[in-house]
């Protein structure tokens, strides 16, 4: 399993931008370095991340093996209510990884 961070403010005013950071620990391969045997090691990147609020898609990247190891996101949504962020990040392999966030807005 991936470590991920998630930085953003737990409370927020109604109609406030919100400053999102995001970083995922994840052992990455390129699918270009060959392995023990010489055989390439087979890929293994993260190519998806999705951010909703309130079931709302309000971020979504689509990531490459150009990306890094340990992909850090930074966005922002506005703060409309209080609830729930949930993240995703999919991946090779059948990987993915979600985590929520709660926020209150008042």
């Amino acid at each position: 399993m991936a470590r991920a961070l998630i930085n953003l403010p737990k409370t927020a005013k109604a109609g406030a931008v919100i400053e999102i950071k995001t970083l995922i620990s994840h052992p990455m391969e390129t699918g270009y370095r060959p392995g023990p045997d010489g055989r390439l090691i087979p890929r293994n990147i993260i190519t998806d991340f999705v951010c909703t609020y309130e079931g709302e898609e309000v971020f979504r990247a689509e990531l490459s093996s150009a990306s890094a190891a340990n992909p850090y996101l930074t966005f922002t949504t506005v703060a409309t209510k209080t609830g729930t962020l949930r993240f995703t990040w999919t991946g090779d392999h059948g990987f993915s990884q979600t985590e929520e966030v709660a926020i209150t807005v008042g």
